[in-house]
């Protein structure tokens, strides 16, 4: 089964969401919704609000407020998508512009503030406190690992424990939290609830992994971003992570020199690619990625 076999299994149910983003999304200032409206609407895939829908239906509920926390993590996710894009400068997401490149910093970072304080608020309303407790956590745990990542920026010593940290924060928590309320909401053990929560976990990790590699691999035009962006704005990732754990200390201060340099020196990206083929990070990397799918299956025994 491919993933457009799952999306079409659910696609009643997501347009469901779809009306509750829609529900949710307004304000008296027209310009909120114009920049919420710019990325909600550019192609996102909404694998967190399926995620619920399907751990949901897996434990037995099929009310209406599986819809309304759908939308609130696309918020969230949303949010944070707007915030990174600050933080990094971008100018394209998704293959388009970037709201920051259109709209300015301040406006992208007020947005992406309304999102997540509309995300609590349309939480609050449902008064289910464990989901409170659970979304608000979530969103503490993120903003925790984009300040990380700030402090590892350019660190050619940043360890892969230290990376699988950063990326569990801002990734693999919020897909996580998706499981995690389908449990909740269907009432499911405990054993249950932990299991959807590490498996959404999993999911996360090997995601970002895999996400992290191909900035070495894909075509532009089929990524969405440039290619060695990540390099460009000092994030150093699994790949290279694991090269420079293996390179001689000349390589790595090669590599100290040309990172410093964000992607100024046309000869990073090549240099840096070498690396990264000469020991191997692009298998180790998509290796990692494969056994937390392994133990993400694993997990669906229980």
């Amino acid at each position: 089964m491919q993933i457009q076999d799952i999306f079409a299994a659910y696609k009643d149910d997501m347009q469901q969401v779809e009306k509750h983003l829609d529900k949710y999304l307004t304000s008296e200032v027209k310009l909120i919704p114009e920049v919420c409206h710019h990325l909600i609407d550019s192609g996102g895939k909404r694998v967190r609000p399926l995620l619920l829908l399907i751990t949901s239906r897996l434990c037995g509920f099929t009310g209406e407020q599986r819809f309304t926390v759908g939308a609130v993590l696309e918020f969230i996710h949303t949010a944070s998508l707007l915030h990174d894009d600050v933080i990094d400068q971008a100018t394209m997401r998704r293959g388009k512009t970037s709201a920051n490149n259109i709209w300015g910093n301040a406006t992208t970072v007020l947005v992406g503030d309304f999102l997540y304080t509309k995300a609590f608020r349309v939480m609050a309303e449902t008064g289910n406190i464990p989901l409170v407790k659970l979304i608000s956590g979530i969103v503490n745990a993120m903003s925790e690992g984009e300040v990380f990542q700030l402090m590892k920026c350019g660190d050619v010593n940043i360890t892969e424990e230290e990376y699988l940290t950063i990326i569990n924060k801002k990734t693999a928590v919020l897909l996580s939290a998706a499981c995690t309320a389908g449990a909740i909401l269907g009432s499911a053990t405990q054993d249950k609830i932990d299991a959807l929560s590490q498996f959404g976990s999993k999911i996360g990790m090997a995601f970002q992994i895999t996400d992290d590699t191909l900035d070495y691999m894909a075509k532009e035009q089929e990524f969405g971003k440039s290619i060695g962006k990540d390099l460009e704005e000092g994030k150093l990732t699994l790949p290279l992570i694991f090269a420079l754990k293996n390179a001689t200390n000349a390589e790595k201060d090669k590599a100290r020199e040309l990172i410093a340099d964000k992607g100024k020196n046309e000869r990073t990206i090549p240099v840096i690619a070498d690396l990264i083929q000469k020991y191997k990070g692009i298998d180790y990397s998509l290796q990692c990625a494969a056994k937390y799918i392994r133990d993400a299956q694993a997990l669906l025994k229980i």
